[in-house]
């Protein structure tokens, strides 16, 4: 029977490596969503607000696993086959992340003060002028710490990937130890792994919320 050594540590490596990427597609894809969501949340034309606070409550009333089985199985249904993992794991991260990070988003452009909006209505300013020049670079600066602690979140939540086939970090510890037997020594170095990945975008974010609150004073 293998022992766990070099071999099996490079193999969970491996594994850290693909929760990168697919915390990256997440967070990307999921910006981008979001972004579009943030804007319809707050948009003039009421059916659009109503459809977008839809979207959200749907999707945060899901839970993520039930998500990744829907896209999972839902391209066959549509006559799309042999879909990779890693595409059905990235929708289903994507369309998670878009609802979070919108209503992230959507607080921090609420938040700025109603002054500002008043202020640049006074100036003749059209309302994608007062948002590009005006609003969001105030509203950037109050939804970055947030946003920083959420990819944390979607890091942890690529776990969820490995039941629709993704070999991802933790998917990688549950390989190397039914060829070791030694969950105990393989689970504390996926402990460990995690928190290299996640401790640094923590800190970092406690940092920026430290110095953005220093800066509004």
């Amino acid at each position: 029977m293998p022992t766990f050594g070099a071999v099996q540590f490079e193999f969970l490596l491996w594994g850290a490596l693909w929760t990168v990427v697919l915390s990256a597609i997440a967070c990307l894809g999921g910006a981008v969503l979001g972004f579009a969501v943030a804007m319809a949340r707050i948009s003039p034309a009421a059916p659009v607000r109503w459809l977008s606070g839809a979207y959200v409550q749907v999707v945060q009333g899901t839970p993520l696993l039930v998500l990744l089985f829907i896209f999972y199985f839902g391209f066959d249904v549509v006559g799309i086959s042999g879909v990779p993992a890693l595409v059905a794991a990235g929708a289903g991260l994507v369309v998670y992340a878009s609802a979070y990070l919108g209503e992230i988003w959507r607080g921090a452009i609420q938040s700025v003060p109603k002054t500002q909006w008043e202020a640049a209505e006074c100036l003749a300013m059209t309302r994608r002028g007062r948002m590009m020049l005006v609003i969001l670079p105030q509203a950037l600066r109050i939804a970055t710490a947030p946003t920083v602690g959420f990819m944390v979140q979607v890091i942890k939540n690529t776990s969820l990937a490995s039941v629709v086939g993704f070999v991802e970090l933790a998917q990688a510890g549950k390989i190397v130890n039914n060829s070791t037997f030694q969950p105990f020594l393989v689970f504390i170095v996926v402990a460990l792994i995690y928190f290299a990945l996640c401790y640094p975008l923590s800190a970092w974010s406690r940092g920026l919320e430290r110095r953005l609150n220093v800066g509004r004073r």
